[in-house]
């Protein structure tokens, strides 16, 4: 298959990209495929869609081992998909307690964080449903993406569409952040670096816990051993440098993620040191399913593409382009 990214507003890739990982996360179990979707050539106009073209369609007759059937093409966001929807979800703060991020491992400054929790129209707690933990750019925090209970954006309204009109399974949203002692720590390119290479402990430690203590999950515990097998039914994804919190969750988290989301963000490791990283996990190219995306405008598409591709071909084969 060969993928082609032609949109660069953040919504729309955002919109795209859930879409295909609630598809994607596994309601059976099965383990997923080693599909790396990446950018090819930049489209010659700016569309208001991402679209996905797909060539020599993948051959599932081999296994059941595909997290899920990447489609032709996806749709454009529909007309009226960013205006409240009549089922419409909830956000919801949760409030939990961790660690200041460089220190974390001393315990030697305790911090209370905020994050929001999309909570699908017609929850219960006799269903279990996917996770996808969502982590906001540059110069934002938890509100960034879907807003609050009192003043929620776009993008929210947009997933309560693609669920009312079954485009998607419901699934809970968990928007935290990397912030740390200060609300703008986002806004720090050198220290949101930093901070999302920390920000794992906290992540694993702290914050699956708490969410998925008080809501219906697939995890039967919130031991390291429940969350290791609920993973599967979990996913991370990002934009910006929420991308590079993607990409540092795929690093030190593989043993509870199976799904990530980077888009428009690079990691700065190539091909073959991402492979030997994973590895040395004690995982293999069976047990993840990367979506990547950026837009041919983006001023990261470059490093982010030329990160894709090395993935791609400097890697022996262990990543591959689905």
């Amino acid at each position: 298959m060969k993928f082609r990214v032609v949109r660069f507003k953040k919504t729309g890739i955002l919109f795209c990209a859930v879409c295909l990982l609630a598809g994607s996360l596994c309601s059976c179990g099965v383990s997923s495929s080693d599909v790396l979707a990446a950018p090819s050539e930049p489209a010659e106009k700016e569309s208001d869609a991402v679209q996905i073209s797909r060539e020599n369609p993948a051959d599932t007759s081999q296994g059941s081992h595909l997290s899920g059937v990447v489609p032709a093409e996806l749709e454009y966001i529909p007309d009226g998909y960013t205006s409240p929807a009549e089922h419409a979800g909830t956000l919801n703060k949760i409030t939990y307690d961790t660690w200041e991020s460089f220190t974390y491992e001393q315990h030697s400054q305790k911090l209370t964080k905020e994050a929001w929790v999309y909570l699908p129209y017609g929850y219960t707690e006799e269903q279990k449903y996917n996770v996808m933990y969502l982590s906001h750019g540059g110069w934002s925090n938890e509100n960034t993406i879907m807003g609050t209970d009192t003043n929620p954006r776009s993008f929210k309204y947009v997933i309560d569409h693609a669920i009312e009109d079954e485009k998607i399974q419901p699934l809970i949203i968990v928007l935290p952040t990397y912030n740390n002692t200060s609300g703008s720590d986002s806004g720090d390119y050198g220290l949101a670096l930093q901070l999302t290479d920390q920000f794992h402990n906290e992540l694993v430690n702290d914050l699956i816990p708490a969410v998925e203590s008080k809501y219906s999950t697939y995890a039967e515990d919130i031991t390291p051993e429940g969350l290791a097998a609920s993973r599967d039914h979990r996913g991370f994804g990002g934009f910006s440098m929420g991308s590079v919190n993607t990409w540092c969750t795929f690093r030190y988290c593989l043993d509870y993620f199976r799904y990530f989301m980077p888009m428009s963000g690079s990691y700065g490791i190539d091909g073959g040191e991402m492979a030997a990283m994973v590895q040395e996990s004690g995982h293999t190219a069976e047990d993840f399913f990367i979506f990547s995306a950026s837009g041919t405008s983006d001023f990261a598409y470059s490093a982010f593409r030329s990160q894709i591709l090395s993935m791609a071909n400097d890697s022996d084969g262990f990543f591959r382009m689905g």
